[in-house]
């Protein structure tokens, strides 16, 4: 099999394991961590990110993202003919990740009444529902999540650091822009999870949210490829 594929495949497991794992810690019942807020969600997604860039990056470059992917391809950064392979391992991560993590919380999901709770610990879902204002939120995250992906591509740093400022750059985004939506900025982190939601023996659970789906899909590909090419427009290599 493709090592690039087993790469992407298992870093996004990682990065849903860790990052939907904080989520479901904190709006789970019973946990050790619940209740403990958004702080602790947009740190533990950071690191997740983070760790899974580590994990992963030296073999595939750890994309870990289908809008990170497709925007490298958009500007040339990346071939083509990869693509495929890549967006296919990463879906296929997040459906993974978010089965572990329904198994490391299995007797906590009976606990937690609130269908609202369970679901958002697979995927995202808007503070308000608004879809303009949803679609721009999550458009203009992962607009500043690739221009500034492209920003530390373009710098220099100590050996081994990169994965550490990207992960910077994912918690200032979760800060700053991530209370509306939940800055989903990225389609497997979204569309896999929710699937695995759809598709696992969650006690008492709800919908899984079709209608609001595709926001979390289209708006990051769209603002992703836009960052990327805003930036190679503005700073030409």
């Amino acid at each position: 099999m493709n090592n690039y594929f087993i790469a992407e495949l298992i870093g996004t497991a990682l990065l849903i394991l860790l990052g939907n794992g904080v989520v479901a810690g904190v709006v789970l019942r019973d946990t050790k961590n619940e209740n403990s807020g958004w702080l602790v969600i947009t740190i533990g997604w950071a690191l997740a990110v983070t760790f899974a860039i580590y994990a992963v990056g030296r073999i595939s470059g750890a994309h870990l993202n289908p809008a990170v992917t497709l925007a490298l391809a958009c500007t040339g950064q990346f071939p083509m003919d990869q693509v495929a392979i890549y967006i296919i391992a990463q879906m296929l991560g997040g459906v993974l990740g978010a089965i572990l993590v329904y198994s490391h919380y299995f007797p906590h999901w009976a606990r937690t009444e609130d269908t609202g709770l369970k679901l958002a610990a697979f995927c995202t879902s808007p503070a308000i529902r608004h879809t303009p204002s949803n679609f721009f939120s999550e458009f203009s995250g992962t607009f500043v999540l690739l221009f500034g992906l492209s920003a530390i591509g373009a710098s220099r740093f100590a050996e081994g650091l990169n994965p550490m400022v990207v992960g910077a750059l994912v918690l200032a985004i979760g800060h700053s822009l991530g209370g509306t939506t939940g800055y989903a900025i990225n389609p497997a982190r979204d569309l896999g999870p929710r699937i695995a939601h759809a598709l696992l023996p969650i006690p008492g659970k709800g919908a899984s949210d079709w209608g609001y789906a595709w926001i979390p899909v289209v708006a990051p590909i769209l603002g992703g490829i836009a960052g990327a090419i805003t930036y190679r427009f503005l700073f030409p290599a």
